[in-house]
């Protein structure tokens, strides 16, 4: 009798159940064909009749003038270089400015012309992947954001190719399966890593895992299951790609793992622009009064300035002992919104309560001339991000000539602070200590050791160029 109930239970259960996948499958179809009707109506006919192929990158933030950025636009360039009949879109949501600025800032950031015009899409509804909005759940939150977001940049604007430059993964199903697109990534940084896994799983306070986590065994073992069910699935919409691009040994350790798409997997190196910088003349350093540490990177959390702060006052006070040239810190980066601009000023502060403010210059949003002579005066070049994915900065400061101090971790050290020809091409740290020491060390070499040390990194970015870039870069957006 029991097994009688039980199966007139699941007979109509399964029967139910059967009818909404069904529903749910022609509803979505339903939606394909008619985000397809409005692609033929939104569409319009080039001067030579055809209709010109359209590839759309998704970047939000396309503003803001960090090393993502200058990808997008190197990658936009080297297309319209290649291809006549592509027309470039960007989606994004930097509703305060206009096409014309952005890709005048583009210029005066990077250095980047474009050959041809950019049709900006602007969406309304950006604030829906602001970490602000989720103070809990933040990876999940972000990401079901940008599905939204997604949502809107398809309504107003069907592309043939569609590319998220920025690391918004789940809205590649989006495009691909309603939107009926070729589907490219390029992954500056995955969303979730194993490196974050085993954070969790060892209960290390870092920014993204507080310390009321750490202290709590069922707050941990409850992360941790959040984040293999974030794995999960960011691993599954990972995997619509058609073309996967990584700027890093790193990112493609981490990719491999989560996507498991390695047949359409590839490195390409993000585009420095080397070659500006190797046309600071590079010789033997005159006796100065001052030596100054330079860092370039964007006021976010995890690029650790005040670790940067601390080493720098951690070396000032060893250095005060003698008679020695003093000591300038520039911190140089962009800042994208208030939040970037409040952790600016928590850095000073910071700089202020250690005695060390009218020795730390900061220096915000500035023009790529003034980078540049930054550079070439600077004597160190100062990176503590853990994990960077890549570190277009830390290229950069090799590039113009400064002897570079990264964090041994990441792409700094699989990929860029790694010996050349068998000679040192500059050094790592990971603690405050490391870095002092490091920078005592550095600064205690004769003019002529940094020197060899220089022209040694120098030679080891051709790599990283703009032309290495493009090469690679077509070589793997050719299926789409």
């Amino acid at each position: 009798a029991r097994f009688r109930l039980l199966f007139s239970l699941v007979i109509p259960a399964l029967f139910l159940s059967g009818i909404l996948c069904i529903c749910l499958v022609v509803l979505l179809w339903g939606i394909r064909l008619w985000i397809q009707q409005r692609k033929k109506q939104l569409s319009s006919a080039g001067r030579d009749g055809k209709r010109p192929l359209l590839v759309a990158f998704f970047h939000p933030y396309c503003n803001a003038g960090g090393g993502g950025e200058r990808v997008l636009w190197c990658a936009i360039r080297t297309l319209q270089k290649k291809y006549r009949n592509v027309t470039c879109v960007v989606y994004t949501g930097d509703k305060d400015a206009t096409g014309e600025e952005i890709v005048e800032g583009a210029f005066r950031r990077f250095n980047i012309k474009l050959i041809h015009p950019v049709k900006f899409v602007f969406l309304e509804r950006r604030y829906l992947v602001e970490a602000s909005l989720y103070p809990h759940f933040t990876l999940l939150g972000q990401s079901l954001g940008s599905v939204f977001l997604g949502w809107e940049a398809l309504l107003k604007c069907v592309p043939d190719i569609y590319v998220d430059s920025m690391g918004y993964a789940f809205t590649l199903p989006l495009f691909k399966y309603l939107g009926g697109c070729r589907i490219g990534c390029y992954v500056h940084y995955p969303t979730i890593s194993t490196d974050m896994l085993s954070v969790v799983r060892n209960q290390d306070t870092r920014f993204n895992n507080a310390a009321f986590i750490t202290n709590s065994p069922f707050f941990s073992k409850f992360k941790l299951v959040y984040y293999y069910f974030f794995a999960f699935m960011y691993g599954l919409v990972g995997s619509c790609s058609d073309v996967i691009m990584v700027n890093s040994s790193w990112t493609l350790n981490h990719i491999l793992s989560l996507w498991r798409a390695g047949a359409c997997t590839s490195v390409v190196y993000p585009p420095c622009d080397v070659q500006t910088f190797l046309d600071i003349p590079l010789e033997v350093e005159k006796s100065t009064s001052e030596y100054s540490i330079v860092s370039i990177s964007q006021f976010r959390p995890e690029k650790d300035h005040p670790l940067q702060i601390r080493a720098f006052t951690k070396l000032l006070k060893e250095k005060r002992v003698g008679q020695q040239p003093s000591l300038k810190l520039i911190l140089i980066g962009g800042c994208r919104n208030q939040q970037d601009e409040e952790r600016v000023n928590n850095l000073k502060r910071l700089c202020e309560e250690l005695g060390v403010g009218d020795d730390v210059m900061f220096r915000i949003n500035i023009p790529f001339e003034e980078l540049k002579r930054h550079l070439a005066e600077a004597t160190i070049g100062l990176h503590t991000m853990w994990n960077e994915h890549f570190g277009i900065g830390v290229v950069e400061c090799m590039a113009a000539g400064t002897v570079i101090l990264a964090h041994n971790s990441g792409g700094p050290k699989l990929d860029i602070v790694v010996p050349y020809e068998g000679r040192v091409t500059g050094f790592l740290a990971d603690d405050e200590d490391n870095y002092a020491e490091t920078m005592a060390y550095i600064l205690s070499l004769s003019p002529e050791k940094r020197l060899e040390i220089r022209e040694n990194a120098r030679r080891s970015v051709h790599r990283f160029s703009n032309q290495h870039f493009e090469d690679t870069f077509l070589l793997s957006v050719e299926p789409l």
